[in-house]
């Protein structure tokens, strides 16, 4: 003969488990949060020691009557290049 499981119980573990991934998840957010926190106090920081980020030969910057446009490309590859290396230096700590 089979068990046979009483619908509430299984419900009862669906909710715990659903509450769970939403607790997960907002650890994911507060995490992230703080991560842009703490890069926004950075880029704060970094714009008043004169270092020229967001200045760099390469960055597109076109001025027009009305309008203005401006892309850093060459800081946006620096960024991301001083990124890869972070994550992959923590990446290498970790195993």
């Amino acid at each position: 003969m089979c068990p046979v499981q009483h619908p509430a119980a299984s419900s009862r573990a669906d909710h715990r488990a659903f509450q769970n991934k939403m607790a997960e998840f907002g650890k994911i957010l507060v995490f992230f949060g703080v991560l842009l926190l703490v890069l926004g106090a950075l880029f704060l920081l970094l714009g008043r020691t004169g270092l020229p980020v967001g200045r760099l030969p390469g960055d597109i910057l076109y001025r027009g009557k009305n309008t203005t446009f401006y892309f850093p490309f060459t800081t946006s590859i620096l960024l991301s290049a001083v990124l890869s290396l972070v994550l992959y230096v923590i990446g290498r700590l970790r195993h």
